[in-house]
């Protein structure tokens, strides 16, 4: 196989879309479907199944992309570190994380990376999810990872590398914390704790304004930082809206995680500014993304995440 036949099967497979494909590789999606199909009468048979809706891949486009995937980030891997290695990868690159989950993948992948590049560290900052975006505008850090959706034009969104279930955060005492998981629609049963200084679209995301089936969403009070929101809910004055991940590591006696029945699961993404990167922050992308979970699932190494009906966390242990 050629390189460019690789490349366009392994970001087809990934994008499941042509045009988006066609896109990335800055060709025409003509260009794409030819060369696809040229693959396919080498294989001998079909690698994505084409329908007016949706692209999928066949069960031998599954096989073949997992048997291919692993070879091709070795090659990307082994020329980026002999292209950093004249480049002289050196310094120090600053990387954001909202949540305890995403700084320990951003360590790990850390100490990965300067086993790599000796010259240059990674120094992680926590950076709440209000602020966070604003301190990679600023440059206060290089590369973050948050969840998303993020909606500033100079700022990147790159691959998700994890998504994690959503949960509805309520009293101990409410009778909702009783219960093993809830439906969307129990957002309108209590006013929902807000988080301060969050962008239109994060608001959007995790505090709607109606359920839905269209009840109305009584917002209450807002507050400025996770501990505090958290106190909110603690003192009865409403619920909030977080991730199952959230209740393993923030435990506390007078709150409950319940996860959603129901919802999208939380999507996790790496970020980074628009325009010219700091020497080695593409390598330490690419090392963050070999570091992540696989496709499906959450930052514990669980497997379906956002899938509906309780479960058992098998990779963590935890419920959901």
């Amino acid at each position: 196989m050629e390189r460019y036949e690789i490349e366009t099967f392994l970001t087809l497979a990934d994008e499941l879309h042509f045009a988006r494909t066609a896109e990335r590789l800055r060709v025409s999606p003509g260009r794409v479907s030819q060369t696809v199909k040229a693959l396919e009468r080498r294989v001998g048979g079909p690698l994505f199944e084409r329908t007016s809706r949706r692209v999928a891949l066949t069960p031998v486009g599954r096989r073949l992309r997992e048997d291919l995937l692993p070879a091709y980030r070795q090659i990307q891997r082994a020329v980026a570190d002999a292209t950093a290695a004249y480049a002289g990868v050196r310094g120090a690159l600053r990387v954001g994380f909202t949540t305890p989950w995403c700084g320990e993948l951003l360590i790990k992948a850390g100490d990965a990376f300067t086993a790599r590049h000796p010259d240059c560290t990674v120094e992680p900052l926590y950076v709440t999810y209000n602020s966070a975006v604003t301190a990679l505008r600023k440059k206060r850090v290089d590369l973050l990872v948050a969840a998303l959706p993020v909606e500033e034009s100079d700022v990147v969104a790159g691959p998700v590398l994890f998504s994690e279930e959503r949960a509805l955060v309520v009293p101990a005492g409410h009778p909702l914390a009783r219960r093993a998981t809830v439906s969307a629609e129990a957002l309108a049963e209590l006013p929902l704790v807000t988080a301060a200084g969050v962008s239109k679209a994060f608001g959007e995301s995790f505090f709607p304004t109606r359920t839905p089936g269209g009840l109305p969403i009584e917002h209450g009070p807002a507050a400025g930082g996770w501990q505090g929101i958290l106190s909110m809910v603690g003192a009865g004055k409403g619920a909030t809206v977080a991730t199952v991940a959230a209740g393993r590591y923030y435990v506390r006696p007078d709150v409950a995680y319940v996860p959603f029945d129901d919802a999208e699961p939380v999507d996790y993404a790496l970020m980074w500014r628009t325009g010219d990167r700091p020497s080695g922050l593409s390598a330490l992308i690419r090392t963050v993304v070999e570091l992540a979970p696989p496709a499906g699932r959450s930052s514990c190494g669980c497997e379906g995440a956002g899938a509906p009906g309780p479960r058992q966390c098998q990779g963590c242990g935890g419920g959901r």
